[in-house]
C-alpha cells in the first residue's frame, strides 16, 4: 500500500532491488502441438519458494477456491499502439470484447472443460477475465497439480515500513498447472491456486520522533486538531493545484464515477464522518462497496484499511458530486487483477486509482523463484489497456521508497521502479514536499528542520535531525530512512511512444548518497546489492536511461506536509481516529477525483492521461511547473532535477495546473 504516515522514527535495516525483462522470456515453440497435448500455463504465487515456508500436508480436496484465468487480448499490438498515441473514439465493453477479447468459442471451450470437473465460471463482460469457483480437488484434477498446505513466516519489511505478516494454513500448487494446448495458447495467466497475500503496506509510523506543531501557524487544520504541518484537507489540494475554477463552473464530478481498487476493507462510516465533520463537504454522489472475489475480510489497520479509508475520503471530498465505488478484493494476486478487471468490465467509473504495488525487483525475484506468474506484469497491462480503450483514466502511486523501491519489499539496494506504476498504460503519481519548518524531537534532544522551497519528496532533509535526536550517525540515519517519491526507469517495460522525444525521459541527473555494495544472489539468475556505502556530500552526476520513465505527474505527498485521514480502525491499535498521513498513496486518488471533476466540466471522459499530458507539456502553454534544480536539496534519494528539460525521474512532467489541463483535454 502506497502511503506513509507522518513523522519518521529510527528503524534500522538494510535495503534495495531490479532485473532485465530478458530473464523472463522463454524459447519460442518451433511447431504447433497437438490440440489436446498438455502445456504449462503461467500460475500465481508458489508458496513453496517463499523463505521459511513449511509444508504440513495436502490441501483438503473440499477446500473452496477461486481461480482467475486471465486471457490474452487479441490484436494486442494495435491496441498498445493506439493507447500510446491517444484514443479519441472510446469503445463500450461489448465493443472491446468483440475486438480485443477472446472469441466466444474459445471461452466456451475453457468453461466447458472446467465444468467437466465440477468447476463453475463467471465470464467477465470484456472476455478477458474468467473467474472460476470450485474446490482444491477439482482444480487439482483440471490443472494436473497437487496443492499443499503451508505456514509462512513473516517477511520482514525495512526502514520502518511494514512487511508481509505471517500467514498460516495457506494453500499453493507444487507443480506448474497444465491445460490442453487448445486452451493454454490463449490463457495468459492462471492466478489463485494460492491464497497467500503477497502485498505489504508501506506505512512508516511514529516511534521515537515527534514533530512539534508551530504555535503561530494560521493553518485551520492545525489549529483545529492540534496536529503538525502535515494537516491539510482535500480542499487544500483543489486550491493548490487550481481545480477550484472548475467548481465555480458547477463541476463537482456530478454524473461521473470514481473507482478505488484496494486490497483491504473500508471502515464502514469512516468516509461519511470525514466528509461531514472534518472536510466539511456536502456529498451528492453515492458510495458503493463492491466485494470482489468475496472481499478482503474485516477492516483492520494491519491489513491496510487506512489506505482504503484515505483513498475513499480524498476522492469523495475532491469530487463531491461523483459516485464512488470501492472495489475491495482479497490481498492476493488474483484479487488484485480481478478488482481491476471488475472496474473495467463494469465501466461505470470514468477514472480508477490504486495505491498498492511491488518493486520490479521483487516481482522478478518472485518469477525466477517460481513464486509468481511469468505474465504477471502483462496482466496489469491488459487491464489498463482495456480502460484506455473505454475512455477510463487510470492512476497508481509510484511507491514511497525513493529511487530504491525494492528496499521496501525485498531488502536489496539497487535503483528500481515499481509495479504496476511501470505500466505504459497507467498514469504514475509521484510526490513533492512543500516548504515548512518545525522541530524534530527524540530521546537525545530536539533539532530544527526547515524546507525553504518546494522540492522532490525525499527524506534526506530529515537525516541530520534524525541522527541528532536519536544519537546515531548520519550514515545510520540515512540508511534507515530511505523514503521518498518513487521514480526512475523501468527495466520491465519499454519506453512508450508518448515519451519518445520528450527531453529528460532518456537521461537523468543524480546525487548518489548511497552506493550499492555487497552483491548477493537473491533468486536464481538474479544478483543484486544488499548494502550501501554512504556519502554525505555527493556531487551531481548525469547519465542516460531507457525504458518506461516513472512517474508522470506529482503533487504534495510528503507526510510532513500531507493530509488528515479518519479511520474507526485506528482505535483498535490505540491511536486517535484522526491521523496525519502522506505518500504517493494520496496523489493517485486525488488525481482520480480531479479527473471526475474535469470530466463533468467538459461533459465527456478525457481517458488515459499520458498521451495528452506529454503533448501538452511540449506545447507553448505547458500546464506543468517543473522543479529542475539539480542537487541535494531536490532529490528522491537519487534522482534530481534535469535543468532545462521537460521531464525528470523524480516528479515526472512536474506539478499540474488542473484548470489549464482541463483546457488542454478539451
Amino acid at each position: 500500500m502506497r502511503k506513509t504516515r507522518l513523522v519518521v522514527g529510527i528503524a534500522l535495516g538494510v535495503a534495495t532491488v531490479m532485473t532485465p525483462l530478458a530473464v523472463l522470456s522463454g524459447p519460442a515453440s518451433a511447431a504447433t502441438p497437438n490440440p489436446n497435448s498438455p502445456q504449462q500455463v503461467a500460475s500465481g504465487v508458489n508458496v513453496a519458494a517463499l523463505p521459511g515456508a513449511s509444508v504440513f500436508g495436502d490441501t483438503p480436496a473440499s477446500t473452496p477456491e477461486t481461480v482467475s484465468f486471465i486471457l490474452r487480448e487479441q490484436n494486442i499490438g494495435a491496441l498498445e499502439s493506439a493507447a500510446q498515441r491517444g484514443i479519441s473514439h472510446y469503445l463500450s465493453v461489448s465493443q472491446f470484447a468483440g475486438i480485443y477479447g477472446q472469441p466466444q468459442a474459445n471461452i466456451s471451450a475453457l468453461t466447458g472443460y472446467l465444468a467437466q470437473f465440477g468447476i463453475t465460471t463467471d465470464v467477465y463482460a470484456d472476455h478477458v477475465d474468467v473467474v472460476a469457483n470450485g474446490t482444491a480437488g477439482e482444480f487439482d484434477a483440471a490443472l494436473s497439480v497437487t496443492q499443499k498446505e503451508y505456514d509462512v513466516p513473516a517477511q520482514a519489511g525495512s526502514n520502518g515500513l511494514n512487511g508481509i505478516p505471517a500467514q498460516k494454513n495457506v494453500h499453493s500448487n507444487v507443480e506448474a498447472p497444465l491445460l490442453p494446448y487448445r486452451l493454454a495458447h490463449f490463457v495468459l495467466a492462471v492466478l489463485g491456486l494460492s491464497n497467500y497475500g503477497p502485498y505489504a503496506n508501506d506505512a512508516t509510523k511514529p516511534t521515537t520522533s515527534l514533530l512539534k506543531p508551530q504555535a503561530d501557524s494560521s493553518n485551520y487544520c492545525l489549529a483545529t486538531f492540534g496536529l503538525s504541518n502535515g494537516c491539510h484537507l482535500p480542499s487544500f489540494f483543489s486550491s493548490m493545484y487550481n481545480l477550484t475554477p472548475l467548481y465555480a463552473h458547477g463541476a463537482t464530478g456530478q454524473g461521473e464515477g470514481i473507482g478505488i481498487v484496494t486490497l483491504a476493507a473500508l471502515d464502514p462510516g469512516s468516509p461519511e464522518y470525514f466528509w461531514s465533520n472534518i472536510a466539511h463537504v456536502t456529498r451528492t454522489g453515492s458510495l458503493t462497496v463492491d466485494n470482489v472475489d468475496g472481499g478482503p475480510g474485516a477492516p483492520s489497520i494491519a491489513s491496510g484499511t487506512d489506505e482504503t479509508d484515505l483513498d475513499t475520503e480524498e476522492s469523495g471530498a475532491i469530487a463531491p458530486g461523483a459516485n464512488v465505488t470501492v472495489y475491495q478484493a482479497p490481498n492476493t494476486d488474483y484479487g488484485f487483477a480481478d478488482a481491476y478487471f471488475t472496474a473495467a468490465s463494469q465501466d461505470t467509473a470514468g477514472s480508477v486509482s490504486a495505491s498498492w504495488g511491488e518493486s520490479e525487483t521483487a516481482v522478478v525475484a518472485s518469477i525466477l523463484s517460481g513464486e509468481e506468474a511469468a505474465n504477471y506484469v502483462a496482466t496489469f497491462d491488459e487491464a489498463f489497456l482495456e480502460m484506455a480503450a473505454q475512455g477510463q483514466s487510470s492512476f497508481t502511486s509510484s511507491a514511497d521508497g525513493g529511487a530504491y523501491t525494492a528496499n521496501e519489499d525485498i531488502g536489496t539496494t539497487n535503483v528500481v521502479g515499481d509495479v504496476p506504476a511501470d505500466s505504459p498504460y497507467v498514469t504514475a503519481a509521484g510526490a513533492t514536499t512543500l516548504p515548512w519548518t518545525g522541530t524534530l524531537t527524540g530521546p537525545d534532544g530536539s533539532a530544527p528542520v526547515s524546507v525553504t522551497a518546494q522540492r522532490f519528496w525525499g527524506w534526506d532533509y530529515l537525516w541530520p535531525a534524525i541522527a541528532a535526536t536519536n544519537g546515531v550517525s548520519l550514515a545510520t540515519a540515512a540508511e534507515s530512512t530511505v523514503v521518498g517519491t518513487g521514480g526512475g526507469f523501468s527495466q520491465l517495460e519499454p519506453t512508450p511512444l508518448y515519451q519518445h522525444g520528450v527531453s529528460g525521459t532518456d537521461n537523468y541527473h543524480a546525487v548518489e548518497y548511497l552506493t550499492p555494495t555487497d552483491y548477493t544472489t537473491v533468486a536464481p539468475g538474479l544478483t543484486e546489492p544488499t548494502a550501501w556505502t554512504f556519502n554525505p556530500t555527493p556531487a551531481v552526476t548525469s547519465g542516460g536511461g531507457n525504458g518506461r520513465a516513472i512517474p508522470d505527474v506529482s503533487t504534495d505527498g510528503d507526510p510532513q506536509t500531507g493530509y488528515l485521514i479518519y479511520g474507526a480502525s485506528f482505535a483498535s491499535i490505540g491511536d486517535n481516529p484522526i491521523e496525519e498521513y502522506g505518500g504517493t498513496s494520496f496523489v493517485a486518488p486525488q488525481l482520480n477525483a480531479a479527473t471526475a471533476v474535469i470530466n463533468s466540466f467538459l461533459g465527456h471522459r478525457v481517458g488515459f492521461w499520458n498521451p495528452s499530458i506529454y503533448a501538452a507539456a511540449g506545447s507553448d502553454h505547458n500546464p506543468f511547473t517543473q522543479l529542475n534544480q539539480a542537487g541535494t536539496s531536490n532529490d528522491n534519494i537519487y534522482y534530481t532535477g534535469n535543468p532545462g528539460e521537460l521531464y525528470n525521474e523524480g516528479i515526472g512532467l512536474g506539478i499540474p495546473n488542473l484548470a489549464e489541463l482541463a483546457g488542454d483535454f478539451r
